[in-house]
């Protein structure tokens, strides 16, 4: 084996200290070097942090306003944005050293890298604290002034109730539209939705279109001009109409028109509204769609709402064989339930010109509803017979064509006469009522803060809507299927519903509330059998529901 010598290293000592070191172009070690040459010249050991603490955001440089997490890639990129000189040196790690969340400092510990002399690079490692400074972002310091919007959508809908804002409100809530709203404005006939960016107003009123058949305009009003530079500040404002059509009205379609609509009966019934409307003929199943740009090309109006409908009485029905997705077309026979009260509550009614109709006669109709009735159900529909329209559209049907009823949805009357607590509740947004809206200064703005609640002088037809937008949801699964419900305060497991009293026992217990008088189990369990339940009743599931967390800019509901 050949002995192979070991290299020979040349040594030669420090310029500054003495000790042997491998030459260099410098002939310091590194010690010495590091006294002799700092590398982090130039870059400053402290800085600041600029903080809003309304919205929760960071300045990054130059204008830009950015949501960081404490300790994240984001905030460290806000702060290394912040450091002069960082571009001279090869940055090779940084970290945040951990400092107490209240004490508004952050320290970053930096590794840098630099080429002081020929082929000679210095490694050093060093900390810089960043001070936060709390402020006013630019959106926050225009929110907090009044009358700084640069963009406003007005939606609108000419009808006398507010169940179309109740569920354009959930819609908006579930899909979080409302993110970039300065603030809401309630008005006599719709909402007024504020922004500070004119882009934001463009995209909710994209999201309102996808949502609801509306028109749009746009229109713009000039602020101020510079001519110096050729620069101009608008306001913007987004006129929304809503198509006066709503779920269960009764259309009446002009006869030119509803033949280019699929050839469709004249008198239907809207079964939907999404961004299109539904209209369904009820005596033979045909349906077809309107969307927004074919209604205002030649707008038409509903005859009657769900405020006129008329309860029934189911006393015979056969369906016809004929089935169309949840529709089953049927031959109905109904007469009025008011035909089934006491003599004296309709002994006026009893007198009435047999030409317009009696309480006492009963119709027969064609409905689409076959799958869902059966005798001795209750219905609502529109009384046609004892109806008077001023409408040239149905002035121009055909007499002999036109039905006495038509129905619209079952109703379950036994369940609402019980009143029960609903295990549900809504969310609402906040917003601001119009001041000097109402005649009655006192009740100007009076409700609970939800969206769309004040609704019109007279609070008991606000209530009423509302109620009726509640049951609505709980007779419409594809409704209920297109919001969020959450969770109420008297959810309760199955095991929770068990009484644990020994069968027969008829001891009273004083009910939750503070003035409830005594009741009898008893005697209440025979009360809730005398009214009788519904099988068929769509009550709300408890998989159906979300739990309740409290979000930002949400109140809750009161239980309905």
């Amino acid at each position: 084996m050949e002995f192979v010598p070991p290299t020979l290293v040349h040594r030669v000592l420090c310029a500054d200290c003495g000790t042997p070191i491998q030459p260099n172009s410098a002939n310091l070690c590194i010690p010495c070097l590091r006294n002799t040459v700092d590398v982090t010249e130039g870059i400053p050991k402290s800085a600041s942090l600029s903080f809003c603490r309304n919205c929760d955001r960071f300045l990054s440089p130059p204008a830009t306003w950015t949501i960081a997490q404490p300790e994240s890639r984001e905030l460290l990129a806000i702060c290394l944005k912040k450091l002069k000189g960082l571009n001279r040196v090869r940055l090779v790690d940084a970290g945040f050293i951990w400092t107490e969340p209240h004490s508004k400092r952050l320290r970053v510990k930096l590794t840098i890298q630099k080429e002081v002399f020929t082929s000679t690079i210095v490694e050093q490692v060093f900390e810089v604290e960043f001070v936060v400074q709390h402020g006013q972002c630019p959106d926050c310091t225009r929110l907090a002034a009044k009358n700084t919007w640069q963009a406003v959508i007005q939606v609108r809908q000419k009808v006398p109730h507010k169940r179309t804002f109740l569920f354009l409100e959930q819609l908006i809530l579930k899909h979080n539209a409302h993110k970039d709203t300065v603030s809401i404005k309630e008005v006599k006939d719709g909402l007024d939705f504020y922004y500070t960016q004119e882009g934001h107003a463009q995209k909710m009123a994209e999201f309102l279109a996808s949502v609801a058949p509306v028109q749009t305009v746009r229109s713009a009003q000039l602020i101020s001009r510079d001519t110096h530079s050729n620069t101009a500040n608008y306001k913007f404002t987004h006129s929304v109409q809503i198509v006066p059509i709503c779920k269960d009205d009764l259309v009446c379609i002009p006869i030119k028109q509803a033949r280019s609509l699929s050839n469709i009966s004249p008198l239907t019934i809207c079964s939907r509204v999404g961004n299109s409307v539904h209209l369904l003929d009820p005596s033979t199943l045909q349906e077809t769609d309107v969307t927004s740009q074919v209604y205002w090309r030649e707008p038409f109006f509903s005859l009657a709402s769900v405020t006129d409908l008329v309860e029934f009485v189911v006393l015979d029905i056969e369906p016809s064989g004929t089935v169309r997705g949840k529709h089953v077309l049927a031959d109905a026979e109904v007469a009025p339930a008011s035909s089934f009260a006491s003599s004296s509550n309709s002994g006026m009614e009893m007198d009435m010109d047999s030409h317009h109709g009696s309480v006492s006669t009963t119709y027969h109709t064609r409905t689409h509803l076959g799958g869902i009735l059966q005798p001795g159900d209750t219905v609502m529909g529109y009384w046609l017979t004892r109806s008077n329209f001023n409408s040239p559209a149905f002035e121009s049907l055909d007499p002999s064509r036109i039905p006495d009823v038509i129905l619209v949805k079952k109703s379950y009357p036994n369940q609402r006469k019980k009143n029960k607590q609903r295990n549900w509740k809504l969310k609402s947004m906040a917003k601001e009522a119009e001041e000097g809206a109402g005649i009655n200064d006192s009740n100007a703005g009076y409700g609970r803060g939800a969206l769309g609640r004040r609704g019109g002088l007279d609070q008991k037809r606000v209530e009423k809507d509302y109620e009726l937008f509640l049951q609505s949801i709980e007779e419409d699964t594809e409704m209920r299927a297109a919001i969020n419900l959450y969770k109420g305060k008297n959810v309760r497991t199955d095991t929770d519903m068990k009484p644990e009293k020994a069968p027969g026992s008829s001891k009273k217990q004083k009910s939750g509330s503070q003035f409830a008088m005594e009741v009898d189990n008893t005697l209440q369990a025979d009360d809730e059998t005398d009214g009788g339940d519904d099988p068929d009743f769509p009550d709300v599931k408890l998989d159906e529901l979300l739990d309740d967390f409290e979000e930002m800019g949400i109140q809750d509901e009161e239980d309905a």
